[in-house]
């Protein structure tokens, strides 16, 4: 998919076909965890019933390779999937990373550039209107240009950033981090620029 918040990648092969095209408000997330302390609270079902899209595209940043080291995010299949079968449209839209365990739900996954190295994904506020069409490739923020030009991109808590660089051995990847290329690039960190 390519658009005015990046490129990614969308498995569809397990996706109904009438879920392909998806239209609805944003609700951005820091982290995964909050994603789930929504579901949880039932506030993103909420967000689906008083919205006039009848759903939510959950926008997950500061998962990619120089935010976190793009970890797994395959536990945000199932809340997703719960709301997609109470007739929910719903979808996921990451800078991280889902080893092909997205399922039924639309899932555009490694957004590059990546919210922490500047990409748009940054820009994203809730509320914005979110496009994800598979079938053509387009996935967009429905924000007109010079106000989404204009829009400067959100920064990642300084606790996120440090929470992230620490524990499990995370320390020792600093430098892997800070040199990631994109997720579109392999997040390589031995290659040249």
């Amino acid at each position: 998919l390519t658009g005015n918040i990046g490129r990614s990648v969308i498995k569809v092969s397990a996706v109904p076909a009438d879920r392909h095209v998806l239209r609805a408000p944003a609700k951005v997330f820091d982290s995964q965890e909050a994603l789930q302390v929504a579901f949880k609270s039932g506030e993103l079902e909420q967000i689906c019933q008083t919205n006039g899209h009848n759903g939510v595209v959950c926008v997950v940043r500061w998962q990619g390779p120089r935010a976190n080291g793009m970890p797994e995010l395959h536990k945000l299949t199932p809340p997703l999937a719960v709301l997609q079968g109470k007739g929910y449209m719903v979808a996921l839209v990451t800078d991280g990373r889902m080893s092909g365990a997205s399922g039924k739900v639309p899932a555009a996954i490694h957004v590059s550039p990546e919210a922490l190295g500047g990409g748009p994904l940054a820009k994203v506020l809730d509320g914005d209107i979110i496009l994800l069409d598979a079938e053509t490739g387009i996935m967009r923020a429905e924000v007109d240009d010079a106000v989404w030009n204009a829009r400067p991109l959100a920064t990642i808590p300084a606790e996120q950033l440090r929470a992230n660089g620490r524990g499990l051995g995370r320390e020792l990847f600093a430098g892997f981090r800070r040199n990631a290329q994109s997720a579109e690039e392999g997040a390589c960190t031995w290659l040249s620029n």
